[in-house]
């Protein structure tokens, strides 16, 4: 490009600072001086793994990334167009769904194969000098007392080369905006543009996302989960890597504590892996806990437990074609986590056991639990009485194990096994049941003086916050509601609401158990809005 051009490019840019700043209406505000836009665009970049596979692998990959995104995507409109090409795959969100851009990108951020992605302003490709008054109508507003550096990909025969896009748009920036100035090794800022054959791509900002395999693309395995931190944590690390996880859960005892497992699990699930059905099997335990109080020695209760439940889940896992275990444990954190003992509880199970977590420390655990949003759920899980022994054994002996379950009898194991109930975890919740239904009022109106609480996730509050006409409204996440209603006023009506009207039914019929009688159900005809 000629100098000249480039003079003249940064005359026009000097201009750009006393234009008045076009306000913030939504996701093409900022470009409203130069055209309508009628379409959102993601570019979504694939999981580097992915990529270095060889071209059959690759192309069976990036095609199941595709059909999942898809699948979830579709979910929230039918129009969303999901394609692929053998670097990246496109999403175009229409004019009429451009309200549900933020759960599309939640989608994106939650769908295991996505490396990251971009949200981006497509246009037909324009002359350089129409790229540059573009990303200056973009950027410049961000780059106040920053250092950046533009940087340009392109494909296909264009009359300028990448380097001359970017110092054209780099000189525009620096003149039109209030930057420190140009860093092309560390810049606090990186504009992203790309220039493909006959389009020009405007990132307008990138979102990283979980990165791993496609959930769909590996094998299936069944995670024993019992709900607290490890156990959830172990499960989403699976699902991340592309495994088609199911869930085994042990009820060693209690209505609730299966109640909040299932929650969990269905929240693992509906949030990371809700592009394939996953199973949901629950394991009646409470009588193999008390042969095992009855006829085990103290100190090898723990391992004998866990050698029964190994038992158990490999003919479910039979029963799905799944062909390993996961479980939470990680060495040495609980006494019947030593190698040791992990070797004898192995044994008894002729499948693979995959542990995530085996080397990891409880506090790093438990940051992942935080991020991926199970923190909540194991620190308010409800607890329940289980096999606790005095002095557990950290070196237990085979023949002195195997000699403690010669008192035991199986047909209590195998009683378990057969009275497992096996679920769709899409429709778990519908299917936990309520003992009396009929005990719960269902309001269409919140009565006078009536106070609704939202029991939902945090996450789905923020999202579609609840409209209770003139009702207050108190938020307080289900995991927190056993503890919290404690607190609440005996003399008022309290109404609980959750998007199905399933475990808003759940949990007050839970509390009315415990003796309280101003519990209610809210169910808006209309239901939520923004």
């Amino acid at each position: 490009m000629a100098l000249m051009d480039f003079g003249r490019l940064f005359l026009l840019a000097r201009n750009w600072r006393a234009q008045r700043p076009v306000p913030s209406l939504g996701y093409n505000a900022p470009f409203a001086t130069f055209c309508c836009f009628t379409l959102m665009h993601y570019i979504v970049r694939l999981f580097p793994e992915i990529t270095i596979k060889s071209q059959p692998v690759r192309k069976r990959l990036t095609k199941q990334v595709r059909d999942n995104l898809r699948k979830l995507l579709h979910r929230l409109d039918a129009s969303i167009q999901v394609q692929r090409d053998w670097e990246k795959i496109d999403i175009w969100v229409p004019e009429a769904a451009l309200q549900l851009c933020d759960q599309v990108e939640k989608v994106l951020a939650c769908t295991t194969g996505v490396a990251k992605f971009s949200r981006v302003l497509s246009y037909p490709l324009l002359t350089l000098e129409e790229m540059v008054e573009r990303t200056v109508a973009l950027w410049q507003s961000r780059l106040d007392g920053k250092t950046f550096c533009v940087r340009v990909r392109r494909r296909g025969d264009h009359s300028f080369s990448s380097m001359d896009a970017e110092k054209a748009m780099g000189a525009a920036l620096l003149a039109a905006s209030g930057a420190r100035g140009v860093d092309l090794r560390n810049p606090q800022v990186t504009v992203t543009v790309e220039v493909q054959e006959e389009n020009y791509h405007l990132v307008e900002a990138s979102v990283k996302g979980l990165g791993g395999y496609p959930i769909g693309s590996q094998d299936s395995v069944l995670s024993l989960i019992s709900g607290g931190f490890d156990s959830t944590v172990a499960s989403y690390l699976t699902m991340r890597r592309g495994l088609h996880t199911h869930f085994c859960f042990f009820n060693l005892g209690g209505r609730a504590h299966e109640l909040g497992v299932k929650e969990v699990a269905h929240f693992l699930w509906e949030k990371y892996g809700a592009s394939h059905r996953v199973k949901f099997v629950t394991v009646p335990f409470e009588g193999v806990v008390s042969e095992i109080l009855a006829k085990v020695d103290n100190a090898y209760m723990g391992v004998v437990l866990k050698r029964m439940m190994y038992r158990a889940a490999a003919v479910v896992a039979r029963g799905l074609e799944v062909n390993a275990l996961v479980t939470g444990e990680s060495v040495a954190q609980v006494s019947s986590q030593t190698l040791v003992n992990l070797g004898i509880i192995d044994e008894v199970a002729d499948l693979l056991t995959l542990r995530p977590l085996s080397v990891m420390d409880k506090g790093d655990i438990i940051d992942i639990a935080r991020a991926i949003g199970t923190e909540v759920f194991a620190a308010n899980m409800p607890e329940y009485c289980g096999v606790i022994s005095v002095r557990p054994t950290t070196r237990a002996r085979r023949d002195r194990v195997i000699h403690q379950e010669t008192a035991f009898d199986m047909a209590v194991l195998e009683e378990a096994i057969a009275q497992r109930r096996e679920e769709n975890i899409d429709s778990l919740l519908m299917d936990a049941g309520v003992a009396d239904t009929a005990a719960v009022a269902i309001h269409q109106v919140p009565q006078p003086g009536a106070v609704v609480i939202d029991i939902r996730h945090p996450d789905e509050i923020q999202r579609l916050p609840l409209k209770a006409g003139s009702a207050s409204i108190l938020e307080i996440p289900f995991f927190e509601l056993d503890k919290a209603a404690a607190e609440l006023d005996g003399g008022r009506q309290y109404m609980l609401y959750c998007d199905r009207g399933v475990m808003s039914r759940l949990h007050a019929e839970l509390l009315r158990e415990k003796g309280f009688t101003n519990i209610s159900v809210y169910r808006p005809a209309t239901g939520v809005g923004l």
